[in-house]
C-alpha cells in the first residue's frame, strides 16, 4: 500500500509555516536576551555613575577619614564627612525592621502554606500583599503619629523622632515580601516529603518546621534577602519618623539619620550643586550599594548551600 504524496502547495505551505515559527522563535530569543542584557547594562551604568561622581568627593576627602570618622556634618561650615553615623542608623533601623518582619512573615507563610483552607488563602494572600502597595510616605506618618505615641505610653522618655518606631513600621511594610515569597517556596516543596513525615508519625506543626521549612529554605532565603535590601534602601519612613540627625549610636530609642535620608536631605537643595557636600551623596550611595551587594552575596551563598543540602 503506497502513500499519496502531498501536493506541492501543501509542502510549500508547511515549509513557510516552519520558517515563520523559526523566525518568531529567534525574534523571541533576541527580545528576551535584550531584556536580560538590559539589567546588566543598567547595573553597570549605575556603578559607573557612582564611581565617577564619588571620585570628585574622594579627591577632597580621604577614604580612611570617610570610613573611620565618627562625625557627619556636611552642612556645617567646618564640615566633617565620617559615614559611620549614617551606617549605624541604617543598620539599626534595618535590624529593628527584620526583627519584626522575619518572624511574623515566616509564621504567616507557614500558616498560609500548611494550615489555611484554599479559599481563605486565595483571599488573605492578595490582601496581605496590598501592604506593599501603600505609599511609604503614608507609613512614615503612621510611624510618627501613631506608632511613636503608642510607644511613648510604654516608654515616656522616648523622643518623638526615634529609630524604634521607624524600624517597627518598616518591618510591617516588608512583611508581605517575607510571607508571600516564603509561602510560594513552601508550596513548592513536593507533597511526598510531607506524606513521608506523616507516615513516620509527625504532626502538621512538626512537619512544617522540620521538613517543609528546611526544604524550602533556599526560596525563603531569597525572601529574607529581598526584605533586607528593601529595608536598607527605605527612605521616606526613616526620613519622617527617625529624624534627620546623624547620631553614632546603636540605641534604637534615639533619633538618627540613615544613608537614604541624608541623600534625600541633600537632594532637596540644602547644598549647592557641585560642592564637596553635594558630591558626598554619591559617596554615601557607594556605601549603600556595597551594603546591599554584600547582603545579596551572603543570601546567594546561603541559598546555594541549602540547595546543595536538599
Amino acid at each position: 500500500m503506497t502513500s499519496t504524496p502531498l501536493p506541492q502547495t501543501e509542502v510549500l505551505g508547511a515549509i513557510r509555516r516552519r520558517q515563520r515559527r523559526s523566525l518568531l522563535d529567534r525574534g523571541a530569543a533576541m527580545l528576551l536576551g535584550a531584556a536580560a542584557a538590559s539589567s546588566i547594562i543598567i547595573t553597570v551604568g549605575i556603578v559607573m555613575v557612582l564611581a565617577i561622581e564619588s571620585s570628585t568627593f574622594f579627591g577632597e576627602v580621604g577614604i580612611l577619614t570617610f570610613l573611620t570618622d565618627t562625625v557627619w556634618t556636611p552642612l556645617f561650615a567646618d564640615a566633617r564627612f565620617g559615614i559611620l553615623p549614617l551606617v549605624t542608623g541604617t543598620l539599626v533601623t534595618t535590624a529593628v525592621a527584620l526583627a519584626v518582619a522575619m518572624p511574623i512573615g515566616t509564621i504567616v507563610a507557614i500558616w498560609l502554606s500548611e494550615y489555611a483552607p484554599h479559599g481563605v488563602r486565595e483571599v488573605l494572600k492578595p490582601a496581605l500583599e496590598l501592604l506593599s502597595a501603600v505609599p511609604t510616605v503614608v507609613y512614615g506618618y503612621f510611624a510618627l503619629l501613631f506608632v511613636t505615641p503608642l510607644l511613648q505610653k510604654l516608654m515616656p522618655e522616648l523622643p518623638t523622632f526615634n529609630m524604634l518606631g521607624a524600624g517597627i513600621v518598616m518591618g510591617i511594610m516588608i512583611i508581605p515580601y517575607v510571607s508571600s515569597l516564603s509561602e510560594d517556596a513552601m508550596r513548592g516543596v513536593p507533597r511526598i516529603l510531607r506524606e513521608g513525615a506523616y507516615a513516620m508519625g509527625a504532626n502538621k506543626l512538626l512537619t512544617a518546621l522540620k521538613v517543609v521549612y528546611p526544604a524550602a529554605l533556599s526560596g525563603i532565603g531569597s525572601a529574607y534577602v529581598l526584605a533586607i535590601s528593601r529595608a536598607v534602601g527605605e527612605t521616606m519612613i526613616v526620613a519622617i519618623a527617625a529624624g534627620m540627625q546623624p547620631n553614632l549610636t546603636l540605641d534604637p530609642t534615639q533619633p538618627a539619620a540613615t544613608i537614604t535620608a541624608f541623600i534625600v536631605q541633600v537632594s532637596l537643595g540644602d547644598l549647592p550643586h557641585g560642592s564637596v557636600g553635594y558630591q558626598s551623596i554619591f559617596a554615601a550611595g557607594v556605601v549603600l550599594f556595597v551594603l546591599t551587594l554584600g547582603f545579596n552575596i551572603a543570601g546567594y551563598r546561603l541559598r546555594k548551600r541549602f540547595r546543595e543540602a536538599y
